[in-house]
């Protein structure tokens, strides 16, 4: 056997893409003002003239959500905090009133209603925000308001009257705006599972507070995945990309339904009722004790990202009580995506 050279193949482990963790974490606390004394998390966000702006939910000793402010000149550090809230949603409603039946709904660790988890996009001029409505008791709602950016940017809160665009009597969350228009038209994403629901308007103005998106919140189990089994819901606005929409999304594995995790997809350009691609392996998970150490353990919850400078910049919430940041080169993301093509379904129309 003299002379003759033995390969031996070394086995090779697989490099599973992740968002790296600012080591600056948590980026917001709460503070001791009355109206985010408790739990300060789950932002959205947008990028406006090089500056990122977030809208983070807020709860204090009233125990209801109201929205606070903050803002950073280069993503990681906030610069910026006012020391009120900018949008409050008064709670209408009346725990004696047995004509409404309550609903079997725990927010953020049971807190008494308000304005939960915003979503904003920004589109031409105008900021628009989607967040759930929740009354405490017997209602969770999605609502719809805006504000012109000149009027944000100079913190001058004229926040359009908001206006519920999901029926009364069911419960939804985790709607979206596109933040271009489809087609000519406005494009709002509404159900993920078990499958994508978009409606378009020629205007926004056509939900006007007595026109209602019919969705579908039922959000089965599927057995072909695994980490993400059990999808939660699609978590900030779209982003446009080169491959197509990104799509950053929250689920669990149905087997161990305590533990929140956060991955990616890629909808066509065109046609985003079509996935593309989707990530094998979660992008992000609670393994710091800010995430794990607050109302709810084991939770990351995404309602914000922008790209700034190519790297992607995702903004969630900690525990259900603080938030993070964490961040990727976008283009080492999609390459990893582009390895991970959806299963092609039935062709469907390339209109929504």
């Amino acid at each position: 056997m003299s002379g003759v050279k033995k390969v031996v193949k070394k086995a090779t482990k697989k490099v599973l893409v992740k968002l790296k963790k600012s080591l600056h974490n948590p980026i917001i606390e709460p503070r001791l003002y009355p109206w985010e004394s408790k739990a300060t998390f789950n932002p959205a966000a947008f990028l406006a003239n090089g500056r990122v702006h977030l809208i983070y939910r807020a709860i204090g000793q009233d125990d209801s959500s109201v929205l606070g402010y903050a803002g950073s000149a280069d993503g990681y550090h906030i610069d910026e905090r006012p020391p009120y809230a900018i949008f409050r949603r008064a709670n209408h409603f009346s725990r004696t009133d047995f004509s409404i039946s309550p609903i079997d709904y725990i927010s953020g660790g049971g807190w008494n209603g308000g304005c939960e988890d915003p979503r904003v996009t920004l589109l031409g001029d105008t900021v628009y925000m989607l967040y759930t409505a929740f009354d405490g008791w017997g209602s969770l709602r999605i609502a719809l308001t805006s504000i012109k950016l000149d009027d944000f940017e100079k913190k001058k809160w004229n926040w359009k009257n908001p206006v519920f665009i999901s029926p009364p009597n069911e419960i939804h969350k985790n709607w979206v705006l596109f933040p271009e228009k489809i087609d000519g038209k406005f494009a709002i994403l509404h159900s993920f599972s078990p499958k994508i629901l978009i409606d378009c308007f020629d205007s926004l103005d056509e939900l006007d507070g007595t026109k209602f998106i019919k969705s579908n919140n039922t959000r089965p189990v599927d057995n072909s995945r695994t980490w993400d089994s059990w999808f939660r819901g699609v978590g900030p606005s779209p982003i446009k990309t080169e491959l197509g929409w990104l799509v950053i999304y929250q689920a669990m594995d149905h087997r161990n339904p305590d533990r929140y995790r956060i991955g990616a997809l890629v909808l066509d350009l065109n046609n985003p009722k079509q996935i593309l691609y989707r990530s094998e392996s979660p992008i992000l998970e609670p393994e710091e004790y800010y995430e794990n150490n607050g109302y709810k353990w084991g939770v990351v919850y995404s309602c914000g990202a922008v790209v700034k400078n190519d790297t992607l910049f995702v903004y969630y919430g900690g525990a259900d009580k603080v938030v993070g940041v964490a961040t990727i080169k976008l283009a080492e993301l999609l390459e990893d995506l582009k390895k991970h093509k959806a299963v092609k379904l039935k062709k469907q129309a390339t209109r929504i």
